[in-house]
């Protein structure tokens, strides 16, 4: 795993982030915060896990293993939730731009949020925090058609790499 490869991982989870904001900001407000059954509630509460999840995170790569969660009682609109993300995304991107090969292969001890211990190596957080706000980005596509909502346009990865090559 390299950091340019790493770099282009982020540079799509953003992408594909901002595809779903889009979608999601079409909705009404019922919509956007109708139960729906999925792993989070509504389309805005998965929204919020993504989001809160990079925290976590971030949070951890930072040296810190949070033990609860970030109060997203503001989050209630797509555009609340757009700009608490952005300085996020902002410290994410430069630290992970800031990773060397050997940075990546240097393994963090942190702790779950059950306070249960883990170590893995920054490499494979980085892939995890993109993994999964995929998996999650799949459910907003699923929670989207069943409230009748147009999809985000493509996030498959292809369609990412197909656009850039098209932007050189």
């Amino acid at each position: 795993m390299t950091p340019e490869y790493l770099r282009i991982l982020i540079d799509y989870n953003y992408w594909a982030r901002d595809r779903a904001l889009a979608s999601a900001e079409a909705l009404s407000s019922e919509q956007l915060t109708k139960p729906l059954g999925s792993s989070f509630s509504s389309v805005l509460d998965t929204l919020i896990h993504i989001r809160y999840a990079e925290w976590i995170w971030f949070n951890r790569w930072q040296g810190q293993s949070p033990s609860a969660p970030p109060d997203a009682s503001a989050l209630t609109t797509i555009g609340a939730l757009r700009e608490s993300w952005t300085p996020l995304e902002n410290q994410i991107r430069s630290f992970v731009g800031s990773l060397s090969a050997a940075d990546l292969q240097q393994s963090l001890d942190y702790k779950a949020m059950n306070g249960q211990p883990h170590t893995s190596p920054f490499w494979q957080m980085i892939v995890h925090v993109v993994n999964h706000g995929s998996y999650h980005r799949g459910q907003i596509a699923t929670m989207l058609r069943q409230l009748g909502a147009k999809p985000a346009q493509s996030t498959d990865m292809i369609a990412f790499f197909r656009e850039q090559s098209v932007a050189r």
